[in-house]
């Protein structure tokens, strides 16, 4: 959960690099759709947790994640969109060999409910 839309990124950082599934799932809708670094199609928030607790024990397990550039475009009353670009570090290639700096892009469809700003829909993908 985020208390403000231009928080949003940051707790997702800050509950990513804490391998904190829960926190993650709760930045989410209950119904929201999501798209991982991995390509997965997640729906739901208990979907969304159950996919990132694979992810972050899997490739991510060292990863790394510092932001960059970041952009919130409000676009109704109690809705916006979130771009937060990051570089990530400490991620393992399928053989175990690190994978280098790669540049990732977490962007949200944000709506405002209940006192607090949740993803309904999200993707966070590599660059390039």
């Amino acid at each position: 959960m985020s208390e403000s839309a231009e928080g949003y990124a940051r707790a997702f950082a800050q509950a990513w690099l804490a391998q904190d599934t829960a926190a993650l799932g709760r930045l989410f809708a209950p119904d929201a759709d999501f798209l991982s670094l991995t390509g997965a199609w997640a729906e739901g928030r208990t979907e969304i947790e159950r996919t990132l607790r694979a992810e972050l024990k899997g490739a991510f397990a060292r990863a790394k994640l510092v932001t960059g550039r970041a952009k919130v475009r409000p676009i109704a009353p109690g809705a916006a969109v979130v771009h937060q670009r990051f570089v990530l570090s400490g991620v393992l290639n399928a053989d175990g060999s690190d994978a280098g700096r790669i540049g990732a892009i977490l962007m949200a469809v944000l709506v405002w409910e209940a006192g607090v700003w949740s993803a309904v829909s999200a993707q966070f993908t590599a660059e390039g």
